[in-house]
């Protein structure tokens, strides 16, 4: 495990996950939207695939809080 995360309580880890996997899903949202605008079909893959890690993050941070939640009861 690295420092950084030895640093931090899983809470304080969850929220950032959270936030970023937000901001990830975002961002593919629009290149998602680029893409088909463009008619680029690489691009708008390239966003899909952001907008999945992004949801995958999200999900991890949810996860990271609840554990913390229930340790700290």
């Amino acid at each position: 495990m690295t420092d950084e995360y030895k640093e931090k309580d899983l809470g304080t880890q969850g929220h950032e996950d959270t936030l970023k996997g937000k901001l990830k899903q975002a961002a593919g949202k629009v290149q998602s939207a680029v893409g088909n605008a463009t008619d680029n079909p690489k691009t708008e893959a390239k966003g899909d695939v952001k907008r999945t890690q992004g949801k995958a993050q999200e999900t991890l941070g949810k996860g990271e809080k609840k554990v913390d939640h229930a340790l700290d009861s």
